[in-house]
């Protein structure tokens, strides 16, 4: 019963990784928008990096829902 238990947790734990992953690719493209329009002729040279940065993050949230997803399957 103990093992469940964790095994929920840290599949909770995970779902929380997820919805933060969320968070941070709004961020990242809120303050591209915010730098694209205190100076839009830099916004094309930033946008690729945006790009970068979010995917990076979308990988670290499908990476944590991954691992939640596997967790409750184990329990």
């Amino acid at each position: 019963m103990t093992a469940t238990a964790f095994a929920w947790l840290g599949a909770g734990l995970a779902a929380i990784g997820v919805g933060l992953a969320a968070l941070g690719v709004g961020n990242i493209f809120g303050n591209y928008l915010a730098g694209a329009l205190r100076n839009p002729s830099a916004a094309d040279s930033q946008f690729a990096r945006a790009l970068i940065g979010a995917a990076l993050a979308e990988g670290l949230g499908l990476f944590a829902f991954v691992i939640g997803f596997l967790l409750y399957l184990k329990a």
